[in-house]
C-alpha cells in the first residue's frame, strides 16, 4: 500500500519531462533569442543619439617677423551631442519588422514541434521501463517454472519413469531461460537510464498507462484535416513563407531612396592659461537625401535570390504537408493495428494457458513427454512477452496519433504543470528601449 502511494503516473512523467528536460528549456531560450529580432528590427523607427567628447594637449610655436619665436601649449577639448531620425529608407525598417515578426511565429511552432517530441519521448521512455519490468518479470517466472520442471524431471529420472534426454532438455532449457532473463534485465537497465535522461530522474514504481484514444479525431479524414491546421511542422513551414515573401520587399527596398534629419550642436574650446580661451559654439540641422543609381548590381542579385528562397520555401511547405499527412495516415493505420494485434495477444495468452495445463495433466498421465511440457511452457512464456509488447505499442501508438495532428501538449493531456507561454517573453521585450538585463534577471 504505502508503494502504490507513491508510485508515479504517466501523466505524472510528462509533467516533469514538460518542465526538466534539457532539450526542451534549450529550444525555449533559442526562442526568447527571436524574440529580440523584433525589437531589434523596431529600433529602425526610432532616433540615433551620439555624444562625443574629445581633448588633449597642443604645443603651438608661431615665428614673428623680427625673427622671435613665440610658443604657447594649449589644452583643447570639444563636446557634441548628435541627433539622427530616419524619414524614410524605402519601407526596409517595415519590412524588417514583418520578417522578424513572422519568424516569431515560426520559431514558436518549432518549440512546440520539439515540445511535441520530447512529450512523445518521454511516453516512449515510461512505456518500456514499464514493459521492459513485465518482460523481466516473466522471464524470471519462466526460470522458476523451468528449474521445477527440472527437478521434476530428475526426480523422474532418478525413479526411472524417463530417460536421460529428458533432464538434458530440461537442462538446456533452464540455460536458455537463464540466458533470455540476463537479456531481459540488461534492457531493463537501459530503458531505465533513458528515463532518467528524458524525465530528469529515474524511475520509481510506475503504474499502467492508458491510451488517449478520447483526445483523437473520430476519422482518419478528421485527422489528415485537423494536422492541416494544427501540426506545428506545417504552421512553422508556412510561416517560414511568409518570411521569406518578406524578404523579398526587404531586398527591393535597398532600390530606394532614403531620407534622414540629423541635428547637432557642438562647442570647442582652446585653452592657454598664459593667453586667453577660444571658444566656438555649433549647431545644425541637416536633411539628407540618397537615391541608389547603380550599386554594381547587388540589390538586383539579392533581389532575385530572395525570389527564389522564396520558390523554394513554398516547395517545402508542400513537401511538409505531404510528409504531415504521410504521417498522419501511418500513425492512424499503426494505432489501428494496435488494437488487433492486442486483442490477439490476449486470446493468444489465454489458451497457451489452457494448453500449458492440458499439456502437464497428459504429462502427469504418462501420455506426454517432457518436451512437450517444456515447449507448451515456451509458448507462454513467447505469448506473454508478444502481450507485453502489444500492451506497450497500445499506448505509445495512440500518443503517436495525437503527435502527428498537432495535439500533444500540456492542455490537451491535461498534465499537472504550468503551460509555457512564449507569448509572455515577447510581450516583454517587444518595446523595450533600453536595458541590458533579460526579463528573467540575467
Amino acid at each position: 500500500m504505502m508503494a502504490a502511494a507513491f508510485a508515479e503516473t504517466l501523466p505524472d512523467a510528462l509533467a516533469k519531462a514538460y518542465r526538466n528536460n534539457p532539450q526542451l528549456n534549450a529550444e525555449r531560450a533559442r526562442q526568447r533569442g527571436t524574440d529580440e529580432n523584433v525589437p531589434q528590427a523596431l529600433a529602425g523607427y526610432r532616433p540615433q543619439l551620439v555624444a562625443t567628447l574629445s581633448a588633449g594637449l597642443q604645443a603651438v610655436r608661431n615665428l614673428l617677423p623680427d625673427n622671435t619665436v613665440q610658443g604657447a601649449t594649449l589644452h583643447p577639448w570639444t563636446i557634441g551631442l548628435t541627433v539622427s531620425q530616419v524619414l524614410f529608407n524605402g519601407n526596409k525598417t517595415a519590412n524588417s519588422v514583418r520578417v522578424a515578426e513572422f519568424q516569431v511565429l515560426s520559431g514558436r511552432e518549432a518549440l512546440r514541434n520539439v515540445g511535441q517530441g520530447v512529450l512523445l519521448d518521454a511516453v516512449t521512455a515510461y512505456m518500456n521501463v514499464m514493459a521492459n519490468y513485465a518482460l523481466y518479470e516473466a522471464q524470471r517466472t519462466n526460470v522458476q517454472v523451468l528449474k521445477e520442471i527440472q527437478a521434476t524431471t530428475q526426480r523422474r529420472l532418478n525413479a526411472g519413469d524417463v530417460t536421460p534426454t529428458d533432464t538434458a532438455q530440461a537442462e538446456a532449457r533452464v540455460s536458455r531461460g537463464l540466458a533470455d532473463l540476463n537479456a531481459a534485465e540488461v534492457q531493463l537497465k537501459i530503458s531505465k537510464e533513458v528515463y532518467a535522461q528524458v524525465i530528469g530522474e529515474p524511475p520509481p514504481q510506475l503504474t499502467a498507462a492508458s491510451p488517449v484514444d478520447r483526445l483523437m479525431p473520430s476519422t482518419q479524414t478528421a485527422a489528415v484535416d485537423l494536422a492541416a491546421h494544427e501540426n506545428p511542422a506545417v504552421l512553422g513551414a508556412s510561416y517560414d513563407l511568409d518570411v521569406a515573401q518578406t524578404s523579398i520587399k526587404l531586398a527591393e527596398s535597398a532600390l530606394l531612396p532614403t531620407l534622414s534629419v540629423q541635428a547637432s550642436a557642438s562647442r570647442a574650446v582652446d585653452s592657454d592659461p598664459t593667453l586667453s580661451t577660444f571658444r566656438t559654439d555649433q549647431a545644425s540641422v541637416t536633411g539628407q537625401l540618397n537615391v541608389p543609381i547603380y550599386d554594381g548590381g547587388t540589390a538586383a542579385s539579392q533581389t532575385r535570390q530572395a525570389k527564389e528562397l522564396a520558390s523554394q520555401s513554398r516547395l517545402v511547405l508542400q513537401h511538409v504537408r505531404n510528409q504531415s499527412r504521410t504521417a498522419v495516415v501511418s500513425a492512424w493505420v499503426s494505432n489501428e493495428g494496435t488494437k488487433v494485434a492486442l486483442k490477439a495477444a490476449e486470446s493468444e495468452v489465454h489458451a497457451a494457458e489452457v494448453a500449458l495445463q492440458g499439456v502437464q495433466r497428459e504429462a502427469a498421465g504418462g501420455q506426454r513427454t517432457t518436451i512437450d511440457v517444456l515447449n507448451a511452457q515456451q509458448d507462454l512464456t513467447n505469448a506473454r512477452t508478444r502481450l507485453i509488447t502489444a500492451q506497450r505499442d497500445r499506448v505509445i501508438a495512440s500518443y503517436t496519433m495525437l503527435s502527428a495532428v498537432g495535439r500533444l501538449d500540456v492542455r490537451n493531456l491535461n498534465l499537472d504543470t504550468p503551460d509555457y507561454l512564449p507569448e509572455v517573453h515577447y510581450h516583454q521585450v517587444r518595446d523595450a528601449w533600453h536595458g541590458l538585463r533579460t526579463p528573467s534577471g540575467q
